[in-house]
């Protein structure tokens, strides 16, 4: 049996995904941030996912909003209410 109270196993994977963003932007608590970076010492799973995170936002994150198509705004905003769970009921 895992001891979750050692640093880094506190959360799981699927904690760290939900929390990824926030991490990325600094906006977590620094106890919660520190708990990630020990996860991810341990994890080289979610350090990947994260170091994948970063790339993405680094390159993606110059992409000024305006320049996209209604179209691609639209498939962004249903990948992200598919992955909610937050389907809208049909027009």
């Amino acid at each position: 049996m895992t001891d979750r109270s050692q640093p880094g196993l506190r959360i799981d994977c699927a904690d760290l995904v939900e929390l990824v963003t926030e991490y990325l932007e600094g906006a977590l608590d620094e106890p919660t941030a520190a708990e990630i970076e020990a996860h991810l010492a341990l994890c080289p799973e979610c350090d990947t996912y994260v170091a994948q995170m970063r790339e993405t936002i680094q390159v993606l994150g110059h992409v000024p909003v305006e320049s996209l198509s209604d179209e691609a705004v639209a498939e962004i905003m249903s990948a992200f209410r598919d992955f909610k769970g937050l389907k809208t009921p049909p027009a």
